[in-house]
């Protein structure tokens, strides 16, 4: 039996090791054109949003279309702050009708491609009209303004078209991505107690078909509240239908009117349910409401993308996680963007599939998650290189911190070291975008997400809540409301209560740690699980994990600790090699010895297991805490329903046998 980690000084949350000292400052041609193209302008929106928030928040709710007024910016502190009181609107008008008055109207709203190759185009009138019939059509169901709606389907336009129309009758959205277990998705709308599932006969994934509607069979052998099932007919192919239950989307829009009335709700009326899962316990269902999350998300992806109408914009994450609410659906069309959406892998069926579309579409704006850029690092620069990216003129980062490499890698070879890269933190809980560069204003530093946007206060703090100085690693928290904040777990306001507001009384507790720098910059060191104790120092598991990646030969790696009896816990690193690299124990050690010149002795793996791939959520991220389990020597523990393949699992830990 191991001897317990060593408690670290309540003083010091976590030792920072990790040095970066390159800035990138804004291309002066580029800050020319921004919206917000200077240091100095973002200062005076900081010190707005300070001095005089409630004008701060009233002037930039004033872009969106407000049915009713509201009389009252904010109500309430955390963790129970209401925005915008009395106001009445509706997200779907903002996003669609509001543009079918100005050149907007015929200007294409998503552009769409099949991982086979079909593509459609919809604009913003055929959108509109889409999203009317279908919300007439469940209106026809019986779906009443805060009923719930359950959408479990492939990345297709039909996924925006069923949010949008849910937004537009005042019903509640829970979306589960199309790639989740028929258990997962029966738990899930059990907890929404969704009446009506939309779903499709199935969808394309790494050239193989994804079998949606005969998973939703199974799942709904179980969930009594789902009375009727809509289907879309991606596939072309005989679909089963059950009598009574179930109805083709194309049968129910087909005589729908294409003028739906639009549900007007206050600014507080629940818009959807977004299911998160943890290392234990049943997924949290996190609650947003309409008013709050509008703005925020309207704002935030004309700051932070610096939108421009000839902007064609990419976000490649699916819309069954929060990044495709807020930043593939809800954030461009608010803005009257081109918003691309594509629907399968992105190495399918070659290598340059990503780069290749860039081209042919005319992508001006990528934003994509570290995972991705570092699986493209692995496959090398030729895929990229034979395409023509020159309508690429921003880049932006999504998921988890991005190691200096990637960054640099991202900069230099997808953007042709002319774009500006936009690194952002945020979360399922935020609704949208909390710390990021302003492309036009901040000088960038790669790895780091800057600062926080304003109208965001968040601070560091040790273990007992109090705030620490600058250059030292922390606790990250929000100390003040933000209009697009969770405002509940549903059916469980008291789990909502103790998972993000019991560890630091009255403030908003990330569960991230991070660092600041000397200009105030924030440095995101990852889950505070993730976070190793060695010999009484606290090492974030990013900091050692970007020191492996900038060796030549490693591709990807991720780092967890294991108990040990003299050092509290020691560090296992598990590193996926590079294209044409092959694994030997010379390399273990050049690792090592590479990992003591960038950071020091301290942060040396005691191990390095390798890998073929890394246990990692179908939204890219690496699941650090199966990796703990495979280095322990234990079965895997809690949730694993969002892991994207179980082999690479299987194969890890057949290594260890």
């Amino acid at each position: 039996m191991s001897s317990p980690s060593p408690s670290p000084s309540p003083d010091v949350a976590l030792n920072s090791v990790l040095q970066e000292n390159r800035v990138f400052p804004p291309e002066p041609a580029f800050a020319k054109r921004a919206h917000i193209g200077s240091m100095d302008a973002l200062a005076k929106l900081r010190e707005q949003a300070e001095k005089s928030p409630d004008a701060f928040w009233t002037e930039q709710a004033a872009q969106f279309h407000w049915e009713k007024p509201f009389k009252k910016v904010r109500e309430g502190q955390l963790p129970s702050a209401k925005w915008f009181l009395e106001g009445k609107t509706n997200l779907a008008f903002n996003c669609l009708d509001r543009h079918l008055t100005t050149a907007r109207r015929n200007r294409a709203a998503i552009i769409w491609e099949g991982e086979p190759g079909d593509r459609r185009t919809l604009t913003y009138f055929e959108l509109h009209r889409e999203v009317c019939k279908l919300a007439a059509g469940l209106r026809s169901l019986g779906v009443k303004p805060g009923d719930r709606v359950g959408i479990y389907l492939p990345m297709i336009p039909e996924a925006a078209i069923a949010m949008l129309a849910c937004a537009r009758i005042g019903a509640i959205h829970s979306v589960v991505f199309g790639g989740f277990s028929a258990e997962a998705l029966r738990d899930r709308m059990n907890d929404a107690g969704a009446t009506v599932l939309i779903t499709a006969d199935g969808g394309w994934r790494k050239e193989k078909v994804v079998p949606l509607k005969a998973m939703a069979d199974q799942a709904l052998e179980s969930c009594p509240t789902v009375k009727h099932v809509v289907v879309v007919d991606r596939l072309k192919k005989e679909l089963s239908l059950e009598p009574g239950r179930d109805i083709r989307w194309d049968e129910l829009v087909a005589r729908a009117p294409v003028d739906t009335s639009v549900e007007w709700v206050d600014a507080e009326h629940p818009l959807f349910i977004l299911y998160t899962s943890g290392s234990t316990g049943k997924p949290k269902g996190v609650l947003h409401t309409t008013g709050g999350y509008m703005v925020w998300t309207g704002l935030t992806t004309k700051w932070v993308f610096d939108l421009r109408d000839e902007d064609t914009y990419w976000c490649t994450a699916d819309v069954g996680w929060v990044t495709g609410h807020s930043y593939v659906v809800y954030g461009p069309l608010l803005n009257g963007t081109t918003s691309f959406m594509y629907e399968g892998a992105p190495t399918t069926p070659a290598p340059d599939r990503f780069w290749d579309m860039i081209e042919r579409h005319g992508i001006s704006i990528l934003y994509t998650a570290p995972t991705a850029i570092r699986a493209f690092m692995r496959l090398g620069d030729e895929p990229v290189k034979k395409h023509d990216l020159s309508s690429l003129r921003l880049l932006g980062s999504v998921g988890e911190p991005i190691n200096p490499e990637a960054w640099i890698w991202y900069r230099n070879v997808v953007g042709g070291g002319r774009c500006p890269v936009v690194d952002t933190w945020w979360q399922t809980e935020t609704g949208g975008i909390m710390i990021s560069p302003l492309p036009g204003a901040v000088p960038t530093k790669p790895g780091s997400a800057t600062l926080p946007l304003p109208g965001v206060h968040v601070e560091l703090v040790n273990r007992e809540g109090k705030p620490i100085p600058r250059g030292q690693g922390g606790y990250l928290v929000i100390r003040e409301a933000w209009p697009s904040m969770l405002r509940t777990v549903w059916g469980d306001d008291e789990r909502f209560k103790q998972q993000y507001f019991s560890q630091v009384p009255g403030k908003y507790f990330t569960g991230d740690g991070a660092r600041t720098d000397a200009d105030g910059y924030f440095w995101i060191a990852g889950r505070i699980d993730d976070v190793i104790n060695v010999a009484g120092h606290r090492l974030g598991t990013m900091e050692i994990e970007s020191a492996l990646v900038s060796h030549a030969q490693v591709a990807e790696a991720a780092v967890v600790g294991k108990p040990d009896a003299l050092k509290g816990t020691a560090i296992v690193a598990f590193v996926t090699l590079k294209k044409g690299f092959t694994p030997s124990e010379e390399l273990k050690a050049q690792l090592g010895a590479h990992v003591t010149k960038e950071i020091g002795a301290l942060a040396r793996p005691d191990e390095v297991r390798w890998a073929e791939a890394l246990p990692k959520t179908r939204s890219g991220k690496i699941m650090r805490r199966l990796l703990r389990d495979v280095a322990t020597g234990q079965a895997p523990k809690g949730d694993t329903s969002t892991l994207e393949d179980f082999n690479v699992l299987a194969a890890l830990r057949k290594d260890e046998e």
